[in-house]
């Protein structure tokens, strides 16, 4: 087998890289571009791992502040344990700041992670939520991202995620069926996504808050299929959605080389951070 290369990814390289990302069922909430993949390249990084000319492999990662947030690593499985995952991996996280991932319950990606200074935090769960049946929203079902609203979200998620991604937020906010819930003390993204709804991220002032403005958001959409939230397991909201009838669809453990997420106040996007 010929040695791997390993580049940033071109424009060329997107059919190739979002076949490997197909195959691993990561755009099935993104049915329409853009998605979280040309968010990486354009506030992040993204890099391919080559071998005889196909794409075998991709990384990717988005910057809040001086943070890093590793979304993607991802290598066929007949080129895992070759060496691609640990040379995109080196190419992506800068040395000295601070880093955070969901790493999945791979053995092999979760000792690379410890080994480039992440520690595992705690689990984070991935909570689905079947239609509402025509339940009224809470408190409202939330409006199209105005600039004043993303630029107060942006404020508060600074606080919560361990940096500032305003730009992150505006582009995301400009997408087809994103809605912004905001108040003084909490905000949270919604997408529709086919007949799904994804939120996050979401925060707040403090848990109590950050829980409210999650819920407001799910309640948000009664005519939608399934909702889709990710919670730390340290989050005061994750027995809240339990108790509701929510079920636990999928599990990660968040990483971070530092302490400098609010996890008790904060619901990260599943591909954003």
């Amino acid at each position: 087998m010929a040695e791997p290369i390993v580049r940033p990814a071109a424009d060329a390289d997107m059919p190739g890289l979002r076949a490997v990302a197909n195959s691993f069922g990561l755009l099935g909430m993104w049915p329409e571009q853009p998605d979280f993949v040309d968010a990486e390249r354009e506030f992040g990084a993204v890099v391919v791992g080559e071998v005889d000319g196909t794409i075998v492999g991709f990384g990717g990662t988005l910057r809040r502040g001086t943070v890093t947030h590793l979304g993607d690593l991802f290598v066929l499985p007949d080129h895992q344990s070759s060496g691609v995952g640990r040379a995109i991996l080196s190419r992506l996280l800068p040395q000295g700041t601070p880093t955070v991932t969901f790493a999945s319950a791979d053995k092999r990606a979760f000792a690379l992670y410890v080994r480039n200074g992440m520690r595992p935090r705690c689990p984070l769960l991935y909570l689905e939520r079947g239609p509402l049946g025509g339940r009224p929203a809470s408190r409202g079902s939330g409006q199209a991202p105005g600039e004043a609203d993303v630029r107060a979200a942006a404020a508060m998620d600074a606080h919560v995620c361990g940096g500032d991604r305003a730009s992150t937020l505006r582009w995301f906010a400009g997408l087809p069926g994103v809605t912004l819930h905001v108040s003084g003390s909490g905000y949270a993204f919604a997408r529709t996504a086919g007949d799904g709804v994804v939120i996050g991220p979401a925060g707040g002032a403090t848990p109590q808050d950050c829980a409210d403005i999650v819920l407001e958001a799910a309640n948000a959409h009664p005519g939608a299929g399934p909702v889709h939230v990710a919670v730390p397991g340290t989050h005061p909201l994750l027995p809240l959605l339990l108790d509701e009838g929510w079920h636990i669809g999928d599990m990660d453990t968040l990483m971070t080389s530092e302490d400098f997420m609010r996890l008790d106040r904060y619901v990260p996007h599943h591909d954003l951070g």
